[in-house]
């Protein structure tokens, strides 16, 4: 049986962070050990405090007034899963395309490219996959450079129209676009030729 004074502070660390929050039970390490913790959260669960995400994530629900308790954001889950496996994560595929407002409708298998092991994680009615892939394309994680390199070879040369080139311009600040020069050498022949464009939408404003 769990004691009720463990409980409560796991709990109170819980509403600490106020509601949104997504965790694992690493947040409370210094509580108690892994499998009272791992009991104490299975109960919240139970009650309809926390959600469980998948093994060892959890969510704090922010809640609706008619839907409900409600499922985080994939960046919310993206982002705790590389804080506890120390990996990073670079949105690849369609995905990277829906960030940047090139598509409108979030996919439902959102892909990430990572420096760690290859996982699926189901949560609702979409599948994240984690995507291991070579050293040479994570050098851009964690930027908005690698984010548009990946929604670019998403969509292809053949379907990267005047438009595309044009809409990312608009929407990028010019430190990205800076960085994205910076960064030209991650990018294929007709990569290059897309990014140079989508600069020159900075200058042609100068």
């Amino acid at each position: 049986m769990v004691a009720q004074p463990i409980k409560h502070t796991i709990l109170s660390r819980i509403r600490g962070h106020g509601r949104g929050w997504v965790f694992t039970p690493r947040e409370f390490i210094d509580v108690a050990d892994r499998r009272v913790v791992s009991v104490t959260l299975g109960r919240l669960v139970k009650e309809g405090t926390i959600q469980r995400l998948g093994r060892g994530l959890y969510n704090f629900p922010k809640l609706h007034p008619k839907l409900g308790p409600l499922y985080p954001t994939i960046e919310q889950i993206a982002k705790t899963l590389a804080l506890r496996d120390r990996i990073r994560l670079l949105p690849s595929g369609a995905y990277a395309a829906n960030l940047l407002g090139l598509s409108e409708q979030v996919p439902a298998r959102v892909v990430f490219l990572t420096d760690g092991e290859s996982r699926k994680l189901s949560i609702e009615r979409t599948t994240i996959e984690l995507r291991k892939t070579a050293p040479r394309f994570m050098a851009l994680a964690g930027t908005e450079s690698g984010i548009v390199f990946e929604a670019l070879r998403h969509l292809g040369e053949k379907r990267i129209t005047s438009d595309i080139a044009a809409q990312l311009s608009r929407r990028l600040s010019p430190a990205t676009k800076r960085e994205l020069l910076r960064s030209l050498r991650f990018a294929t022949d007709w990569m290059r030729k897309v990014v140079l464009r989508i600069a020159q939408g900075e200058r042609s404003r100068g």
